[in-house]
């Protein structure tokens, strides 16, 4: 009977960096209280200071646009350069009040495809 030698496996990890510049994230804005509104300039104003007051002037500057804002439900997509994503993101989950009232930012959706944010699996209807 012959011997078939056994060679060690050898694994290598491939790490792909996203080449996207840019990443999109469907986000909505919660109050506690009903009834609170605003514009999309006082929207984009509160997206800034939640950078600023967690990151300083550095996270203020970071490229930040508002793609689409809906008053009424407070539902915003936003542009944000791929390597602010972490600190955006970071800075709406710790945002707390608007003007001394309770509020807290729902990430729905984020991608690097803006494609993909037009659709939510989780509220797909099948007839």
């Amino acid at each position: 009977m012959e011997k078939i030698p056994v060679l060690p496996a050898t694994y290598e990890r491939v790490v792909y960096k996203n080449p996207s510049e840019h990443h999109y994230m469907k986000v909505r804005l919660e109050f506690q209280e009903r009834g609170i509104g605003l514009n999309a300039a006082q929207f984009k104003q509160l997206l800034i200071s939640a950078l600023k007051d967690l990151f300083g002037e550095v996270g203020a500057a970071l490229p930040l646009d508002i793609l689409t804002y809906e008053e009424k439900t407070l539902l915003a997509i936003l542009r944000i350069c791929s390597s602010g994503l972490v600190k955006l993101w970071s800075s709406l989950t710790l945002l707390g009040s608007y003007q001394g009232k309770k509020c807290a930012f729902r990430v729905i959706q984020v991608s690097p495809f803006l494609l993909a944010l037009s659709g939510n699996s989780r509220e797909l209807v099948l007839d």
